[in-house]
């Protein structure tokens, strides 16, 4: 066939695909048919292989064994360039886009055939007859750093179809978006894919979407096949069992509350204004207080100051105003503080922000306590009490590792986080904070550690847990407070939240 793109959306149809890494099997004769005109969803955990599939579809990775067939032909894809021309793009969950340029400029020099000297007017006018025919249009002249997160996404889109994709594989889509721009991205595809323009192939962990948005769906389990159907036929909980099989995953734990409600302010941040990397305003004059036995979450897109206000708690960032009391007492991030307030810690990225990635599961689970009795006796380091105890917390947070010797680098990112989890909340928990906790995880992995968090709040920890992923807030907190461009800009608790206005809160609106 030759390396065209025909005119319309494509069907793209994968057949007994099988993919290999040394002795690990990505892929096992994996099958599956992307009809023209649908949005397909693409589930599975971590590990299960979806990337693995696409890569080989965007000619990135080559397979073993097995044909790839765009509209009834067989085609072999040898590099993304193949992909390209054969009309088949996609959207990372990461923007590729070139922020300190114009979203004129990443279009053209995006294209295969730029040439020595480019008539920017020409160009210009090409693109805008281009946009005519498009159901969105994003300003040429504007730098892709000053656009929002969902005016990015839209970029990247009209990229991928500038250059004559019409099959469009997106990779965790709405991962940095708030709620509306997500359902303004997704409605727009799905517009194009129902009027013949495009066929989507999305890659998501949101139920939420799957059932709003697609068509059809595929579920992948360790490499293989697991099921699918119809959205329509498929509950959430019919998805859920073919993603994890057998695997026993944690029950939705309920919130409950001795006495009349939350107990003392256990953490109170007032007037607190915190710096960036760059020395820029990152946090200013956030205020809040978090009691026992509550969960306050904090929504808000990436890069508004969440991240330095948890490095402030954390102890890792210096603030340069206000102050932060836990239990009555100033706090400044010190070890000393967080073991006599009882504070623990479940940081975004674990294995490069809570651990050391050469030790030992068992070394990394005994940061918190390895000084103290009966770790430490004097200046000597007890290891087989290091290790005891490491066992016990392995089989109480269900860590997945060899042995407690294993380096903690060589886990997966769930079991990571769960080895953290079980340094942080196994012993007396009075204030927890958690960033971004399950960012990556695959579905077990999610339901425990959710299970675990309500949990401590239900024995009285007071918990502040920030996240950009709202589904997981409004399942798990008490109140929630947005913050945008620095600031607490609204503030709702969970019994009268409302998704809308906490999206255009996050929006800035």
């Amino acid at each position: 066939m030759s390396a065209t793109a025909p005119a319309g959306a494509l069907s793209i149809e994968v057949a007994a695909m099988s993919k290999h890494f040394g002795a690990l099997t990505a892929l096992d004769a994996v099958s599956l048919r992307v009809r023209s005109g649908t949005v397909h969803a693409l589930l599975g955990e971590n590990g299960a292989g979806k990337s693995t599939l696409v890569k080989c579809i965007m000619g990135f990775y080559h397979a073993d064994q097995g044909d790839l067939m765009v509209d009834g032909h067989v085609v072999e894809v040898r590099n993304p360039r193949d992909a390209a021309r054969l009309g088949i793009g996609m959207v990372y969950q990461h923007f590729t886009l070139v922020p300190s340029m114009t979203v004129l400029e990443n279009l053209v020099m995006a294209r295969a055939d730029v040439p020595a000297v480019i008539d920017w007017r020409a160009e210009r006018a090409r693109l805008n007859r281009f946009l005519d025919t498009m159901p969105f249009r994003v300003a040429l002249d504007t730098p892709v750093s000053g656009l929002a997160a969902g005016e990015k996404q839209k970029a990247e889109i009209l990229k991928q179809l500038y250059l004559d994709a019409r099959f469009l594989i997106l990779d965790e889509p709405t991962s940095v978006l708030t709620p509306q721009e997500a359902d303004e991205i997704l409605g727009l595809v799905r517009g194009m894919a129902a009027a013949g323009r495009l066929t989507i192939l999305i890659i998501t962990h949101k139920f939420r979407e799957v059932l709003a948005y697609a068509d059809v769906v595929t579920v992948l389990r360790r490499g293989r096949l697991a099921g699918g159907g119809a959205v329509g036929a498929l509950s959430v909980d019919q998805m859920a069992a073919l993603m994890i099989g057998d695997d026993r995953v944690a029950a939705v734990t309920e919130r409950t509350m001795s006495g009349t409600g939350p107990g003392a302010v256990r953490l109170a941040i007032t007037d607190l204004a915190v710096a960036d990397a760059d020395g820029m305003p990152a946090v200013r004059g956030v205020s809040l207080t978090v009691r026992a036995g509550e969960i306050v979450g904090i929504a808000g897109v990436s890069g508004n100051g969440q991240s330095e206000l948890v490095e402030v708690l954390a102890g890792q960032r210096p603030a340069s105003a206000g102050t932060v009391v836990v239990e009555g007492e100033v706090y400044r991030g010190r070890r000393a503080e967080t073991q006599r307030h009882h504070l623990a810690l479940l940081p975004e990225e674990p294995l490069r922000n809570a651990c050391v990635g050469r030790m030992s599961v068992a070394d990394n689970m005994a940061f918190r306590q390895f000084d103290r009795a009966p770790y430490a006796k004097g200046f000597w380091l007890s290891q087989a009490v290091i290790r005891a105890a490491a066992r016990d917390l392995i089989t109480r947070y269900r860590v997945k590792t060899p042995s407690p010797d294993t380096p903690i680098a060589s886990l997966s990112g769930g079991n990571v986080q769960r080895a953290v989890l079980g340094r942080e909340l196994g012993g007396i928990v009075h204030i927890l904070v958690a960033a971004n906790p399950v960012f990556g995880l695959d579905f077990a992995a999610v339901a425990d550690i959710h299970a675990q968090i309500v949990a401590a709040r239900n024995r009285g920890a007071a918990v502040l847990l920030v996240s950009e992923d709202l589904d997981e807030l409004l399942e798990l907190s008490d109140r929630i407070l947005v913050m945008s461009e620095g600031h607490i800009v609204h503030e709702t608790p969970i019994a009268s939240a409302d998704r809308t206005a906490i999206g255009r809160a996050m929006a800035g609106h």
